[in-house]
């Protein structure tokens, strides 16, 4: 009988223990989970850019002299040999009658060097319209992919806008060469340069020309005043002939390719825009940021596939330039990686308890990261783990 109740008591005193145990055992750890699953994702660099006409031309007094005030207004459009400005040339001496006749001189080595940059994109132009075509055949028969053709039309459509280019600088040579002979005649008193209806009787007077046709965009100034050889005027270009110039840190800039998708949201209208990578510069610039960090960025240059009329030159956008995209990976919250060693690591969900497992990360965008190894989908991971989030403790999903 006594051993009955020392084995009832000893009982009964386990009981209690484990009792309190049980009531001061701690609460499972509220948690935030996610599930992994199938989708597409998309990794984009994001950086604010601004928009910029993609050829365009400094008007600048040819020879040093007296200039008359400019009548135009930013945004007047401007025809190809249009008079823009008018200058009252100062007479030369010996020394500055020899730097004009080396400026004409120089202007005809400019043109020869523009005429032979024609010649060149002429050539390359017609080299990426057969590779285009050869694409476009090989891609019809099945033995050439999407992306290969992409890229052809690409390098088709940059090399078109390089022929422009080089025939707008070539013009614009032309019309210097003939501005650099204006200003040598002029100076030395010859009639041969030609008198605007303005100046003067018997004053000599250079009629400064458009090279190109377009619209004003920005005056110097205006006034007039005494201007030296080479001081900017004013600048023409097409409005509508814009680019997208966006400084990336050089981090960011070597995953970048030409032919990479762009989009611009926030620029002030309604959906964003799309574009086209054009070039990488290949040189980067030093730049302090917001914050007081000296970083190392890079210009991205990049073409929009229709530009609006409201956009002009000098606007500010927030550009987005696609690295990777996939329709179909392992996707996980970011939110949900740590680092654990030399790399990631999350924590499972497993029979109420945290797990904490190494994974492979592959491409990481800005909300989802893709998981090559580590993780299946279905499974559930803790987003935002806390420092008391700790291997194999308990915890509770805060959603149910």
């Amino acid at each position: 009988m006594r051993i009955a109740r020392r084995v009832f008591a000893f009982l009964l005193l386990l009981a209690a223990a484990a009792g309190l145990a049980l009531v001061l055992r701690p609460a499972p750890l509220a948690v935030e989970t996610a599930t992994v699953d199938h989708g597409p994702l998309v990794v984009t660099v994001d950086e604010e850019g601004e928009t910029r006409v993609r050829d365009r031309f400094v008007v600048a007094a040819p020879t040093p002299g007296r200039v008359v005030r400019i009548t135009l207004d930013p945004g007047d459009p401007v025809r190809a040999g249009q008079v823009v400005a008018e200058l009252h040339p100062a007479p030369l001496d010996r020394r500055a009658r020899a730097g004009a006749q080396a400026q004409v001189e120089a202007a005809e080595a400019n043109l020869q060097a523009a005429n032979a940059s024609v010649v060149r994109a002429q050539a390359a132009l017609l080299q990426a319209e057969r590779e285009a075509s050869r694409m476009e055949r090989l891609h019809g028969a099945g033995t050439a992919a999407v992306e290969q053709l992409e890229r052809a039309r690409l390098e088709e459509t940059t090399r078109t806008q390089e022929l422009s280019a080089a025939r707008s600088a070539s013009h614009a040579a032309q019309h210097e060469l003939e501005a650099a002979r204006a200003a040598l005649l002029a100076a030395e008193g010859s009639e041969g340069a030609g008198t605007a209806s303005r100046c003067g009787a018997g004053e000599s007077c250079i009629e400064v020309r458009s090279p190109v046709a377009g619209r004003v965009l920005r005056i110097s100034e205006r006034s007039e005043r005494v201007v030296a050889a080479g001081t900017p005027l004013l600048e023409i270009g097409d409005p509508t002939a814009l680019e997208i110039v966006v400084d990336v840190l050089s981090s960011d800039a070597v995953k970048i390719r030409p032919g990479a998708r762009l989009l611009l949201e926030r620029w002030g209208g309604g959906e964003a825009l799309t574009g086209r990578v054009r070039r990488i510069e290949p040189s980067g610039f030093k730049k302090i940021s917001t914050l007081g960090v000296e970083e190392q960025r890079v210009n991205v240059i990049g073409d929009l596939d229709a530009a609006p009329e409201s956009l002009g030159d000098g606007f500010r956008v927030e550009a987005r330039i696609v690295v990777f995209e996939s329709q179909d990976v392992v996707r996980v919250p970011v939110s949900g990686l740590f680092r654990h060693g030399d790399g990631f690591a999350v924590f499972v969900v497993e029979a109420g308890r945290a797990r904490r497992r190494s994974v492979d990360v592959g491409e990481r965008g800005s909300g989802a990261a893709e998981i090559r190894g580590g993780l299946a989908p279905g499974e559930r991971v803790i987003v935002h783990p806390s420092d008391h989030v700790e291997e194999n403790v308990r915890v509770r999903d805060e959603a149910g």
